[in-house]
């Protein structure tokens, strides 16, 4: 390993500062919810993914990936990308309107997924009290151009600005709709098998032990900081108190988490960008 790569951002970094965040759990979540509301997306995951049985081994290999790409070393970040890649490119899905066959690397899936996701990261960063101004927050778009690289879109295709991403949105809102498909996942997400085994099952065989509640807390929360829009396609009607509530709650976390040692919120990837950056400051 190059000890002197700080890899594709650094401690000068917006993405840094964001994902500095622990809090960012809510909004990988939140980017899921938003992810189901594409058809076409989401039958590329539902056609190719056994995320029902090993949801959490999927949370754990996602959320190692992007932790790759935000702090491993230049090389890390990119080898990382080219597996996602390969495994991609051999992946077909049938559209559940037309009945046509495509790629799930199409560049307008991709570009999808790569959205939701950092405009989650960055928005519930921000609502949770991360101190970020409005240049800050185009920064951050203009810098995760590189991870949509990663994947294979052309970073020029990405929006790279908080004006982009919106203008991205209404671009796409009328190819959004509540499938079956969409309300299943978006069940199966507030409420997963729980690993966990803190407490017994009671009716109905579910496991309401705190887990079960501190889940489903987190998941309410993050079903909360979703646009309007996508509140009143899962049938809410995104009013101003459900996102008000919202907030609160993910501040709350926040705040909670924020007491936990560090040791025990940063991941080792993190941990050592953080070293490799103190090395090259004291050189």
């Amino acid at each position: 390993m190059d000890t002197d790569d700080i890899g594709l951002f650094g401690p000068g970094s917006v993405t840094w500062k964001v994902h500095e965040e622990p809090v960012l759990i809510v909004a990988g979540l939140r980017s899921l919810y938003l992810q189901a509301l594409h058809p076409r997306a989401m039958a590329g995951v539902a056609q190719n993914s056994n995320y029902r049985a090993d949801a959490w081994g999927r949370l754990v290999r996602t959320a190692t990936y992007v932790a790759t790409t935000i702090y491993g070393t230049t090389a890390e970040a990119e080898a990382a990308g080219r597996r996602l890649r390969g495994l991609h490119a051999r992946m077909r899905a049938t559209d559940p309107v037309t009945g046509e066959e495509f790629r799930v690397d199409e560049p307008d899936l991709l570009r999808w997924v790569h959205v939701t996701e950092v405009e989650s990261f960055v928005s519930t960063a921000r609502r949770a009290g991360l101190a970020l101004t409005d240049d800050e927050v185009d920064g951050y778009y203009t810098e995760q151009r590189r991870t949509a690289a990663l994947v294979g879109l052309d970073p020029a295709s990405v929006p790279g600005t908080a004006a982009e991403v919106d203008a991205y949105y209404r671009a796409v809102r009328p190819e959004l709709r509540m499938t079956r498909e969409a309300a299943e996942t978006a069940l199966f997400l507030t409420a997963p098998p729980i690993p966990w085994k803190l407490s017994p099952p009671v009716k109905l065989g579910l496991n309401l032990g705190p887990p079960r509640w501190a889940y489903l807390g987190v998941a309410g929360t993050a079903l909360g900081l979703l646009p309007p829009w996508a509140l009143r396609l899962y049938g809410g009607l995104g009013l101003p108190t459900t996102a008000l509530s919202a907030e609160v709650g993910v501040r709350a976390l926040r705040l909670a988490l924020a007491a936990v040692p560090r040791r025990y919120r940063e991941g080792p990837l993190q941990q050592a960008a953080k070293e490799r950056a103190a090395r090259l400051t004291a050189a």
